[in-house]
């Protein structure tokens, strides 16, 4: 996989949440700055295997 799509949307609760388009993960936070940093965090704990990791992360807000 070369790259993976994340969708940002405002939680009613506060802060953000991104769910992957094409894989089973979502994230949330509190700013934009720290969700970016927890997508790229999921990413790699959803493929630890780096040759299999997507090399573009696109986060759609």
């Amino acid at each position: 996989m070369s790259e993976i799509v994340f969708l940002v949307e405002d939680d009613p609760d506060g802060g953000y949440t991104a769910v992957a388009l094409t894989e089973s993960i979502f994230t949330q936070a509190d700013d934009i700055e720290t969700l970016q940093e927890m997508v790229r965090d999921e990413v790699h704990c959803h493929f630890p295997n780096e040759q299999r990791r997507s090399k573009i992360i696109w986060i759609l807000l």
